[in-house]
This record gives structure tokens, C-alpha cells and sequence, in this order.
């Protein structure tokens, strides 16, 4: 039940404006049309006024907030224009994070979501990467299977082998390969803290799923993810690209064998993950 404060401080609570663009701002072409990029939408503000893209066409600051946050859904982190040109064909010219930015008109939540989003996936798309603690060079790890690496720049100047723990981040300790640990005090993975320590969560448009765990890592490449709590119980990995069952953690066309996208598992909920996958890049 709300108290008399509690509803002032509602009724006090300010909602950003919706966006609009400036008819008066001249650091951006402005124009008054409508393309098959942005349709006519009576909830667009500035009477249907667009800003012109780097590629020619135009597009309100609302519909260009969405669209880039749904390519970002999808794992995508490259910007590209979907209007069509000729017939089907799109036009496909890349916008820079910049410019979408600032012609989105982004707040700093979601700048801060994008940045972030962005960071993840181009990191993902591109290997792990870490710095050596000692003389700070990034390197990729080339077995994935190993927490053990070789540090040739260190190795070469101190004309001994150098190897650090990839996942503490500090001098190796103990035998190797391994792949749980070093022997380091505090060496943990944290993705599988995360997978234990995380709290549950129901999928309200999915019936049955009650009590998820909210956070879980790809069975097929290991990378950690959450469900946004909309819709089906499927999810598509931003790195590898599968569609598995965020509930059940089998592949979608095994999940959907069995049970509806919108209905609990046959299997029920997975429990909470006590191991994470290796991605093996193709």
C-alpha cells in the first residue's frame, strides 16, 4: 500500500521527455519526409521531423534509438542502414557509434547500455583477451582449455619462462594445464560465482516458469547471459549465434520437441550451472 510520501515522491519523479529533434538545431540536417526507413508514426515528436543519416536517409531519434538496441539484442554491434533502396535491397551503409549517438539523441542510461553492450560482444566476436601482469601486453590464449599462459615478452627479457593465471590475473602457482584454478589463494572463476550466487526469476509470459535462475552461461560456447523477461523462454547467444532454452539449457529445436516456447520445459527447470562450456571457434 502506498503512503501519502511515497506518492509524492511519484508524482515528483521526473520522466524524460520524449524525443524530438530541435527544428532550430542547424549542427544537423533536418528534414520533413518520410522514406522506407521511418514511416509516419503520430508518436514521433517534432511533426514527423527527421535527421538526415551519414548514408542520405532519414530517421526519427526515437526509431533510430530502437533499431540499434534491437541489432544489439541480436549480437549485433555493427550499425548498418536497413532502408531499401531497389525493391528488397537494402541499403546497408554502416553508421558510426558516433553518429548514432548523437542523432538518437541517447541519454547516459543509454549510452551506458550501448557502450557496455558493445565492448561485450566486439570482445566476444574477436577472442579473449588479457593483459600480462607483469608487463602489461594483451595477448589472446590460444588454448582455451588452459589457465596456464606464456608470456613471450617476459620470457624473452628475463631468458626465463614467465607463465600467469589468465582468470587471477597473477604470477602461476602449481601444475599445469588446468583448467578449474591455480594455486594462488582467491583464484576463482568468477562466471561460475555469478551462475551460484545469482537470485531467480520468472518468465511471466512462459507458464510453469516461476523460479529461473536470472542469469546463465551458452552451453555451447560459455558465454553469460540473462533473459530480459519477455516473450519465449529462447534466447540467441550474442557470440555463437545458438538459440537455446534459457530454462531447460537444451538447444532450441530439442527444447521445442517436446514443449511449447511459451509453456515450462518437459524436463523442467535446469538447475543452477556447476560447469562452463569451451568455445570452439569453427
Amino acid at each position: 500500500m502506498f503512503t501519502a510520501r511515497s506518492l509524492g515522491r511519484i508524482s515528483l519523479r521526473k520522466k524524460r521527455p520524449k524525443k524530438k529533434y530541435d527544428p532550430l538545431d542547424t549542427t544537423m540536417k533536418l528534414v520533413d519526409r518520410s522514406d522506407d526507413l521511418d514511416p509516419v508514426s503520430s508518436e514521433d515528436g517534432g511533426g514527423g521531423l527527421r535527421a538526415e543519416m551519414s548514408c542520405g536517409h532519414a530517421i526519427t531519434p526515437k526509431s533510430l534509438t530502437g533499431w540499434c538496441r534491437s541489432k544489439l539484442d541480436e549480437g549485433n554491434y555493427e550499425f548498418r542502414c536497413p532502408a531499401l533502396v531497389e525493391g528488397t535491397e537494402q541499403c546497408n551503409k554502416p553508421w558510426t557509434y558516433q553518429e548514432v549517438r548523437r542523432l538518437a539523441d541517447l541519454s547516459i542510461k543509454e549510452m551506458r547500455h550501448f557502450e557496455d553492450t558493445m565492448a561485450r560482444l566486439a570482445a566476444a566476436d574477436h577472442g579473449e583477451i588479457q593483459s600480462c601482469p607483469q608487463c602489461n601486453t594483451n595477448m589472446e590464449r590460444k588454448n582455451p582449455a588452459n589457465l596456464c599462459v606464456l608470456c613471450t615478452i617476459c620470457t624473452a627479457d628475463r631468458k626465463k619462462n614467465f607463465l600467469f593465471c589468465w582468470q587471477c590475473q597473477r604470477q602461476w602457482k602449481g601444475r599445469s594445464p588446468r583448467l578449474d584454478r591455480c594455486d594462488n589463494d582467491g583464484c576463482a572463476n568468477k562466471d561460475l560465482q555469478v551462475l551460484q550466487r545469482c537470485k531467480t526469476m520468472s518468465l511471466p509470459d512462459v507458464e510453469g516458469v516461476t523460479s529461473c535462475p536470472s542469469v546463465r552461461c551458452c552451453p555451447t560456447c560459455g558465454m553469460r547471459v540473462e533473459h530480459n523477461q519477455q516473450f519465449c523462454k529462447n534466447i540467441a547467444c550474442p557470440r555463437c549465434h545458438v538459440e537455446f532454452c534459457f530454462v531447460c539449457l537444451r538447444v532450441k529445436r530439442e527444447c521445442c520437441q517436446t514443449s511449447s516456447p511459451y509453456k515450462i520445459c518437459a524436463t523442467g527447470v535446469a538447475p543452477r550451472q556447476t560447469s562452463i562450456a569451451i568455445w570452439k571457434r569453427k
